[in-house]
């Protein structure tokens, strides 16, 4: 079995950043979903690290990394991870949160991407339409506010099997591993904390622009904003291609990892 490497830390002006470094060749970086952390991405890191040079951070706020205590942009935390690993430009795959900051570096540091992989999402600028999203969001949110951290991870946790399933058909060590995750980040926090994120504005409509290949990648059991959204995506760039991971909602990456992998792979290799 081969060694998890250890994870390394960029010190930033807030607080230490943290992020997984392995293999060797053209980089890529994996861009986790929100509230979770680098380890969602450990089939891929052991998938793609014998061919690239890959990289997983935690976003700021999430995992190891330090919470923010003043403004910020999740997608200049990435440039700066990016330059002082001396990488120029790098293949971004990112999912849902993960997967609009992916969307933004290509938006506000084109230069350093070389492609985008999108799964779950569409741009950092969702519109959500469908019941099934909105009334969970909602839930999600008075949970946050309150304070009650097993309601929100009730809510938070429900994106794992999606709207036509139940927790019963998804594998439990990865509903185990989500819970993991989810509390380690949110325990982080405190109920009324300031948010400090700055979003990244127009990106819709300046998704038009982005000129590296996109494969925008969603799985058949999502919700309808989800599947809507990364549609889209794929039909607003100039190179956008779509991709659907059958039997999977929102996390197709570690429900079928195999199925994804080779489309990354696959991706890669046409580049």
């Amino acid at each position: 079995m081969t060694a998890v490497p250890a994870l390394r830390h960029l010190p930033s002006g807030d607080g230490d950043l943290a992020y997984l470094e392995a293999g060797s060749g053209d980089p890529v970086v994996l861009l986790h979903g929100g509230f979770l952390d680098h380890r969602m991405w450990d089939a891929q890191v052991a998938a793609l690290a014998g061919t690239h040079r890959v990289i997983a951070p935690d976003a700021r706020g999430h995992g190891a990394s330090a919470n923010a205590t003043r403004p910020y942009r999740q997608t200049d935390d990435v440039a700066a991870l990016l330059t002082h690993l001396g990488i120029d430009s790098a293949v971004l795959i990112g999912l849902s949160m993960g997967a609009g900051t992916a969307v933004d570096t290509a938006l506000e540091h084109p230069g350093l991407v070389r492609a985008l992989v999108v799964t779950g999402a569409g741009t950092s600028e969702p519109d959500f339409q469908d019941p099934w999203t909105t009334s969970l969001m909602a839930e999600w949110a008075r949970a946050l506010a309150a304070g009650d951290v097993e309601a929100w991870l009730e809510a938070f946790l429900r994106f794992l099997p999606g709207p036509h399933r139940t927790a019963d058909e998804v594998p439990p060590e990865i509903l185990h591993k989500h819970r993991e995750m989810a509390l380690g980040t949110i325990r982080k926090h405190t109920a009324g904390e300031p948010d400090h994120r700055v979003p990244v504005t127009r990106t819709w409509e300046r998704a038009a622009g982005i000129g590296v290949p996109v494969l925008a990648v969603r799985g058949a059991l999502e919700s309808e904003d989800h599947l809507r959204l990364t549609e889209r995506l794929a039909r607003t760039v100039p190179d956008g291609r779509l991709a659907t991971v059958e039997g999977t909602a929102h996390y197709p990456n570690e429900e079928r990892p195999g199925v994804y992998n080779a489309l990354l792979t696959d991706f890669l290799g046409s580049l």
